[in-house]
């Protein structure tokens, strides 16, 4: 996994701003489960279940809440 997979958590729009949740959320998964083949057959899994499917977006609002938080005490600490 490269280093600078995240180059920034500041965007420009405000629909550009949904990327960097959804990516650290997936990031978070491949850092815990590191195995791809064994991610991939857990895709065949899940993607057929609701609850699991459900559980998704809050995972990335919970992560985009954490971005806006920071980003906002960055901005006001300047």
């Amino acid at each position: 996994m490269p280093n600078d997979w995240l180059p920034s958590l500041i965007t420009s729009t405000r629909q550009d701003s949904y990327a960097p949740p959804v990516l650290l959320s997936r990031m978070a998964v491949k850092l815990i489960q590191s195995d791809a083949a064994f991610r991939e057959k857990l895709r065949s899994e899940y993607e057929v279940d609701a609850d699991a499917l459900i559980a998704v977006p809050h995972v990335a609002a919970t992560q985009f809440s954490t971005i806006a938080a920071t980003n906002n005490y960055w901005r006001n600490i300047q």
